[in-house]
C-alpha cells in the first residue's frame, strides 16, 4: 500500500480541485494498489467472521458423547481448522475421546495420521473400537521436528485425510497460524496434544481434560474444559466418562 507525506497529499487534492479530469484515472491507480478488505481478512488467520462460523456450526460432527457435544460450540467438532487437547500427562483418555471420531473418518474411506505418538498405538485396541488400521497412518517419535511440520502442513491440506493427530509442546504460534491456514485450505481437522496451554494460541477449539477421580486406582471418568471456542460460548466443563462398560 502507498503512503503519502503530508506535502504530497496536499499537492494531489490542491490539483485534483483545479483540475479534476486530469488526474481522476491517477487517484484511481493509486487506490487500486491498496488490498480489499476481503484480502485483509484472509491473510490474518486470527479473524473469523460470523458467515464462517455459521458454516462451521451447521457441519459439526458429533463426538460420540452427549455429554460433551452439549458444551461444544455446534454440538460437535469442528468441520476443520485445528483442536488443541490439554493434559497434564499423556494416557488421561485423550485419545480414547477421538475414538468415535477416529471410526468415522475410517469409514468414509479417509484416512488418519499420527505424528509423533508418545507410545505406540495398540493395534488390537483400534480394531475393537471398528477403526481400519489399513487406513491410519503413524510417523515416529524420533521424527525430526522440521520433518514432523511438514508432514502435518502437508496432510492438513490433502483432502484424502480426514484427521491429523500429533503431539506436540514446542509449536509456536507462527507455526500454529500456518497449521490452522493449512487445514482450513484441506477442509481437515488438526488435533494437537500437549502438556501446556497457550492463550494466544489462534486454534479453532482449545480443550483440557483432567481425571475427575485421581485417587481412585480405577481410571475412568474425567473433566472436560472448553478454554476457548469460535463464536459466542463460555467456558463450561462436564464430566465424562470415556471406558463404556
Amino acid at each position: 500500500m502507498k503512503t503519502y507525506s503530508e506535502n504530497s497529499t496536499k499537492t494531489l487534492f490542491s490539483k485534483a480541485h483545479k483540475d479534476p479530469c486530469n488526474h481522476i484515472e491517477d487517484i484511481q491507480e493509486r487506490i487500486s494498489d491498496s488490498p480489499s478488505i476481503e484480502q485483509l481478512i484472509n491473510r490474518n488467520a486470527n479473524v473469523w467472521r460470523g458467515c464462517d462460523m455459521a458454516d462451521q456450526l451447521a457441519h459439526a460432527q458429533s463426538t460420540g458423547y452427549p455429554e460433551f457435544d452439549n458444551i461444544l460450540p455446534g454440538k460437535g467438532w469442528p468441520q476443520n481448522g485445528l483442536v488443541e487437547i490439554i493434559s497434564s500427562n499423556w494416557g488421561m483418555g485423550e485419545l480414547q475421546l477421538l475414538i468415535p471420531l477416529m471410526r468415522s473418518i475410517v469409514q468414509q474411506s479417509q484416512w488418519i495420521l499420527g505424528v509423533s505418538p508418545p507410545h505406540l498405538l495398540y493395534a488390537p485396541a483400534l480394531i475393537q473400537a471398528g477403526i481400519n488400521i489399513s487406513q491410519v497412518l503413524i510417523v515416529g517419535l524420533d521424527t525430526s521436528c522440521k520433518d514432523a511440520l511438514w508432514v502435518i502442513e502437508k496432510a492438513l491440506q490433502t483432502q484424502n485425510c480426514g484427521l491429523v493427530l500429533t503431539w506436540q509442546n514446542w509449536l509456536p504460534n507462527k507455526v500454529l497460524r500456518r497449521l490452522q491456514l493449512a487445514a482450513e485450505a484441506g477442509n481437515t481437522l488438526g488435533v494437537i496434544f500437549k502438556h501446556a496451554d497457550n492463550k494466544n494460541s489462534p486454534s479453532r477449539l482449545r480443550l483440557q481434560i483432567r481425571n475427575s477421580s485421581p485417587h481412585n486406582a480405577v481410571f475412568n471418568i474425567v473433566d472436560i474444559t472448553v478454554i476457548k471456542a469460535r463464536g459466542n460460548f463460555q467456558p463450561l466443563t462436564t464430566k465424562l466418562k470415556i471406558y463404556q462398560n
